[in-house]
């Protein structure tokens, strides 16, 4: 995903402006200094892409796209990914206003309900990222959760665990469902200790494909949920990735080490049907 700042901005009167563009940036030389204002720019129900580019910098907020905003994509600096980041910190144990716990869901540094949506070139930080339906897990530092299929290329995930949790989550119950986790090329560290992923679902599938993976990750990388039975059918692995945390050595022994023409299929956006509305 690439943005051309000077024929790309976003007009919001111009309905029939196909590529747009709201800058983020902390020093107000955009459109909004928040993340969030500019998701609030966004037209309900649109049916086009909105790209939000945001400018380098620390953007401590709670970041919420509703699923009346289907479309969006945050696009940051390619070159600057380290530079560009989301963070907030709220733990599960924290009270809202009235008193009551945030809980695991509530908790979310950058909650995504929409559909279709993208990122590239930022990193989340110090953070739970959730969808709906997420509510079986403690807090961890960073965590994504779904029962959708979801594609990750290119992407920074940091994670500061204070005890052990999973990056990842999937919920699947059939065979047949075609959705899933997919981490591409990915650059995994933090502190801690986390699991890859856990078996949300009978079918969970995740897969870390040339993901960089610091040393943060627990030895046995996988947790079957305490559903020994999701051991045969959960499909949870990686392939050919790199960095201490990717040492397979002490993996569960059923956890997958795929072979190219096995993990061929989640390596590219066509396994999120992407080709048919990436470029809306």
């Amino acid at each position: 995903m690439k943005v051309d700042l000077e024929n790309e901005r976003l007009e919001l009167r111009e309905d029939g402006n196909r590529s747009r563009v709201i800058v983020v940036d902390l020093n107000g030389k955009g459109d909004s200094v928040t993340v969030q204002g500019a998701v609030d720019m966004v037209p309900l129900n649109n049916s086009q892409r909105v790209k939000i580019y945001i400018s380098p910098g620390i953007y401590r907020e709670k970041v919420l796209v509703p699923d009346s905003k289907p479309y969006i994509s945050f696009i940051g600096d390619e070159n600057r990914t380290a530079e560009t980041v989301l963070t907030w910190n709220n733990k599960a144990s924290d009270k809202d206003k009235d008193g009551c716990e945030l809980g695991t869901y509530r908790s979310a540094s950058v909650t995504i309900e929409s559909d279709f949506f993208c990122a590239t070139g930022i990193t989340i930080e110090n953070s739970v990222v959730a969808v709906p339906g997420d509510y079986g897990m403690q807090a961890v530092a960073l965590r994504i959760a779904s029962e959708k299929a979801m594609f990750y290329r290119d992407c920074v995930l940091h994670s500061t665990a204070t005890r052990s949790g999973a990056i990842a989550a999937h919920h699947r119950d059939t065979q047949d469902d075609d959705t899933g986790f997919s981490f591409v090329n990915c650059t995994i560290n933090g502190t801690g200790r986390v699991y890859l992923g856990r078996a949300w679902g009978t079918y969970s599938r995740a897969i870390y494909s040339y993901c960089d993976i610091d040393n943060i990750i627990t030895p046995s990388g996988w947790n079957d949920w305490n559903q020994p039975s999701r051991q045969k059918t959960a499909v949870l692995g990686e392939y050919q990735c790199r960095g201490k945390g990717a040492d397979r050595r002490n993996r569960v022994a059923w956890s997958k080490s795929f072979s190219y023409e096995e993990v061929r299929p989640f390596l590219d956006v066509n396994f999120i049907g992407g080709d048919q509305w990436l470029r809306l």
